[in-house]
């Protein structure tokens, strides 16, 4: 068997994706699986719009698809009305070109079984979940075999293995398959070997699947753009390659104007649906960017940072350093550096909700080159067992780490270096833990005395807002930790327990979400957090505890101790 490591590599990189899609597809909770939701349905609905319900422009159908499935997230944020009185999609419809196939199959079994054919029910969303994965796999199968053309088997079967298990990829190829990036991910793919074939020999059917790959990923998500550069500066590396490039472009410019034609081919099915529903050819769907003062805490920040979730991709970086004989350098460097400026400097820079940064997981085939290119270093130093074993470290928090994502304990937005550092590799997070979310006060007991316990033993008559207030004597420097068990039967999702100290004018507050990932609602859940006294407060001091809503909130509160440290 040729290069066999690698090929059983990808075997086991598959198997875990599958296994992370069954598992999330298991409906034994009661919860109904469905992708086509939140950002999924402004992706997806263009599909029920064409093929169910003839509608793109009304979208009559879609309150009853909402109050039978939910899928708008309480809003049709997914598309705006258009001054014209007609519905216009936000988002770009390439993934539902790449959908349709998926589509197609869960419309045939719904239209034969029991299943109503309404684009959303359970065949449909089985059928998008498990194509996904099957675009994953055969984007991985041809991929490896790119990089067999310039790499051993070894360093590629490791890479692979660091590419997809170590990085949030899982994520977005088997859990959440609704969104963009695992429809993406295998257009990467193709613009390599597309252009690694066009170089090869140069050829119309080439030139056309590099003009069409780059149009479709362009109405998939419009900065895709950028892949460009890689056929663009692919053999460029010296001067005298990137002549005998230019050369080779001037012998076959009439394959320009096949890339153009097909690229037009590619974005055509946008601009024919723009046409229809707002009456020009190109609509503006509201995206803001701040390229010049882009986020650089998407990548090193606590609160979705790449390098910091996912640190395998230090190493995607650090190979840039060891491609300097690869005729896809210049081609790879411009991308890699111009795709990260691109994604950081998106206004919302936290991409509403993320493991690690999202926006970059679909690129992950470029970065493979680099990447493998480190690996292939390593291999030959005596140092590769200890990034072996830094590797299978980093799957396995990875792993750890997208199940603590999908109970939401590694949090899609509000992460932060205190509460990252309670809840790493922690199986069982405590209340203290979580209140770190809302919270930077965290006291370390081991250096304080208690020296007073207060109870709050008036709960009774808890509505919408509720308070209780007692006089205490307080130094400064001292720590109170609060403890108290809360049951929200309104108001879980938007309430706030709360703690104030008083002293004439001044004040200090600190709250944290009663919806935190290990509480839930109508049940009796403990909370606890701690508020250390200023400078500017000693003496004798008003202390509250209160229930703050955002909307409205009905429950009870009970057990609350206030312990003073000193």
């Amino acid at each position: 068997m040729k290069n066999p490591f690698s090929l059983i590599s990808l075997i086991v990189v598959f198997g875990v994706l599958f296994g992370f899609r069954y598992t999330n597809t298991t409906q034994s909770s009661g919860q109904r699986m469905m992708f086509t939701e939140w950002d999924g349905l402004g992706y997806y609905m263009y599909l029920p719009s064409a093929f169910i319900y003839n509608d793109f422009t009304e979208l009559k159908w879609m309150d009853k698809i909402d109050s039978t499935y939910h899928v708008t997230g309480g809003a049709l944020y997914q598309s705006n009305i258009h001054d014209n009185g007609n519905y216009v999609n936000k988002y770009l419809g390439g993934v539902a070109i790449l959908e349709l196939p998926f589509f197609t199959i869960g419309h045939i079994v719904a239209l034969n079984s029991d299943y109503p054919a309404d684009g959303f029910s359970p065949p449909y969303q089985y059928a998008l979940a498990y194509g996904a994965l099957l675009y994953t796999f055969l984007a991985l199968l041809l991929l490896r075999n790119i990089l067999l053309r310039y790499f051993d088997d070894r360093s590629v079967g490791i890479s692979m293995i660091l590419l997809v298990l170590a990085s949030n990829l899982i994520q977005y190829t088997s859990i959440d398959a609704g969104m963009s990036h695992v429809y993406i991910f295998p257009l990467y793919v193709i613009i390599l070997y597309a252009t690694l074939k066009w170089h090869e020999k140069p050829s119309i059917r080439m030139a056309a699947l590099i003009g069409l790959t780059i149009g479709l990923a362009t109405i998939s998500r419009p900065t895709e753009l950028v892949m460009l550069f890689i056929p663009l500066l692919w053999g460029t590396n010296t001067k005298e390659k990137s002549e005998a490039k230019w050369a080779l472009v001037k012998q076959h410019k009439s394959h320009l104007i096949w890339v153009l034609l097909f690229g037009l081919i590619g974005i055509l099915p946008q601009l024919i649906y723009w046409k229809m529903t707002s009456g020009s050819f190109i609509y503006n769907v509201g995206s803001s960017w701040r390229f010049l003062t882009p986020y650089f805490r998407s990548l090193f920040g606590w609160e979705i940072g790449w390098f910091i979730y996912t640190p395998i991709t230090i190493f995607f970086i650090i190979g840039m350093f060891f491609i300097k004989q690869f005729p896809f350098k210049k081609a790879v460097i411009t991308f890699c550096l111009l795709n990260i400026w691109i994604i950081i400097s998106w206004a919302d820079w936290k991409y509403g909700a993320t493991y690690s940064s999202r926006a970059l997981s679909q690129s992950y085939p470029i970065f493979a080159l680099p990447f493998t290119a480190f690996v292939s270093k390593v291999n030959t130093t005596k140092w590769k067992y200890v990034f072996y074993a830094i590797g299978t470290y980093l799957v396995f928090v990875n792993m750890f780490q997208i199940n603590q994502y999908g109970k939401t304990i590694l949090h899609y937005r509000d992460m932060n270096r205190q509460y990252y550092g309670r809840i790493y590799l922690n199986s069982n997070p405590s209340p203290l833990d979580m209140s770190l979310l809302d919270n930077d006060m965290v006291m370390d007991t081991s250096d304080y005395l208690q020296v007073n316990t207060y109870l709050f033993s008036d709960t009774s008559g808890v509505n919408e807002y509720y308070q209780v207030t007692k006089k205490i004597e307080l130094n400064a420097g001292n720590w109170l930790r609060i403890n108290a068990d809360v049951q929200a039967e309104i108001g879980f999702d938007n309430s706030y327990l709360g703690a104030r100290i008083i002293q004439q004018k001044d004040s200090l507050e600190r709250s944290i979400r009663l919806f935190s990932p290990i509480s839930f609602p109508q049940q009796n859940n403990p909370y606890e957090f701690h508020l250390e006294v200023p400078e500017n407060m000693n003496g004798a001091t008003e202390l509250q505890v209160f229930i703050r809503s955002n909307g409205s909130f009905k429950g009870s509160i009970s057990n609350i101790k206030v312990d003073r440290f000193q």
